[in-house]
């Protein structure tokens, strides 16, 4: 596949990096030639230096030939203008476009290819808001993650010394919690990702991922984490801008207790007068006093989400030292999530993966309805649904097992209908029976490590031959 990324930031780097090892042919646009350099030297990819906004830079990014263009530019204007000069020009396929104002959301009709030709917008500000709110109100998480509209939860939890699967069996799972249905997807132990057997047993500080329905989460985690832990609902957040602002509206509604401190004062008085239940403070989170004052050590849950990344993560740092029970903070910058891994800060959340994951969403080969970038880009889950007839297809009529997935790769669920089905032991349980996959079916995969060939085996897994059209 064709790919013209324009913008060498972050994001557009990280893309490239991934869509690189799936040996797709990769050309990254951007001003900025040391970047470009550095990139050029660890990636086999294409680079040109210029501004794609630029209708000659834009061909020498080879658009001509691309099947997908990513706009991923610090600037909203610049990337509305490279997707129409791509399509006015060369008529790409695919244009996706990272517009930071989500007010552009509110405008939906607006882009299409007879007004503005963008196919997906990906807005982080609003990927990241969900991803902090459901941490926050599911405070021993480390990643959720939605499936099949919200039906099916993808969950990692860190496990702590005591709880109820601590030193248990997977296969033991059904039995000290029947009335549960979870499926542990995969298990990373000293940074070393790998499925679970039914003889696997849970040890403290591993890294779990289980797959749940909606209604069932905080129960199973609470089965991982520390018995008798539990969380209020005081929750401190640093940061007025978009993502801070945001955060106050959606707990505010909750009967969340909030606090907003902001150091830039205009700010705060305009956050001050928008927000109704919050209590926002003119201050610098990082002043040990100011944070001792507004009782810090009776904070349940600290977010530090300030455009600074050190600023987060000092403050972060600084309210755990002084007793907030759980802290994240807010970071584009992902060699800090190795560096700071025993800070003392629980959550180093990276908006660079949630918007690679939206994007790779789209740019995916069959009907995938939704894809997520994990552990820093090395692996990936997936929701495929499954179209064809027995005949053209190489999954429908199958059981799970039956299906010739790479070793790599674990089933967590499949969604038929508005029924959700958790596998079990290998293969999906209905009635007793093993079911075989159905036209329409949704199933949920994890990719343990993406440093193969995974996933282009798992598309061509999916695919529909031709005679199903």
């Amino acid at each position: 596949m064709n790919i013209t990324i324009c913008g060498a930031g972050t994001v557009g780097s990280s893309v490239a990096e991934a869509l690189a090892r799936e040996n797709n042919n990769v050309t990254l646009a951007d001003t900025n030639g040391a970047k470009l350099k550095r990139i050029s030297e660890r990636l086999d990819i294409k680079t040109v230096l210029g501004d794609a906004a630029d209708p000659d830079i834009l061909v020498s990014a080879a658009i001509e030939d691309a099947d997908i263009l990513l706009a991923v530019t610090t600037r909203d204007d610049t990337n509305i203008v490279i997707c129409q000069l791509a399509h006015s020009l060369y008529k790409t396929p695919n244009k996706f476009a990272r517009l930071r104002n989500s007010k552009f959301l509110e405008y939906k009709k607006l882009f299409r290819n007879n007004d503005i030709p963008i196919d997906a917008i990906i807005t982080p500000e609003r990927l990241v808001t969900t991803q902090i709110m459901k941490l926050i109100e599911h405070p021993g998480a480390l990643q959720i993650l939605d499936f099949a509209q919200g039906k099916i939860q993808l969950v990692a939890v860190r496990v702590g010394q005591s709880g109820a699967l601590v030193g248990q069996e997977v296969s033991k799972i059904p039995q000290i919690i029947p009335e549960l249905r979870t499926r542990v997807a995969a298990i990373y132990r000293q940074e070393k990702g790998f499925i679970p057997t039914r003889e696997t047993v849970i040890q403290p500080d591993d890294e779990v991922f289980f797959i749940a329905d909606q209604e069932n989460i905080s129960k199973v985690i609470n089965s991982f984490y520390d018995a008798g832990k539990t969380y209020g609902k005081r929750v401190m957040l640093a940061g007025g801008g978009n993502i801070g602002l945001r955060l106050a509206h959606e707990l505010e509604p909750k009967s969340f207790r909030v606090k907003l401190i902001e150091l830039n004062r205009n700010t705060a008085d305009r956050v001050a007068d928008e927000l109704e239940n919050t209590i926002v403070i003119d201050g610098n989170a990082s002043d040990r006093e100011l944070m001792l004052r507004e009782n810090i050590e009776h904070t349940e849950i600290y977010c530090a989400v300030t455009n600074d990344d050190e600023a987060n993560i000092l403050s972060a740092m600084l309210a755990k030292k002084l007793g907030a029970h759980r802290t994240m903070a807010l970071t584009s910058n992902t060699a800090y999530v190795d560096i700071l891994e025993n800070s003392g800060i629980d959550i180093l959340i990276t908006p660079n993966f949630a918007t690679i994951g939206e994007l790779l969403r789209h740019m995916r080969r069959g009907d995938i309805k939704a894809v997520y970038s994990l552990r820093r880009g090395a692996a990936e889950a997936l929701e495929i649904a499954v179209h064809g007839r027995k005949e053209s297809s190489k999954v429908i009529g199958r059981t799970i097992n039956e299906l010739e997935l790479p070793p790599e790769v674990n089933v967590g669920a499949v969604l038929r209908g508005d029924k959700v089905l958790i596998a079990n032991s290998d293969i999906l349980q209905d009635d007793g029976k093993p079911i075989t996959l159905q036209d329409n079916d949704r199933i949920i995969l994890f990719v343990i490590d993406k440093g193969g060939k995974q996933i282009s085996q798992v598309e061509k897994l999916f695919e529909v031959g031709i005679t199903f059209f």
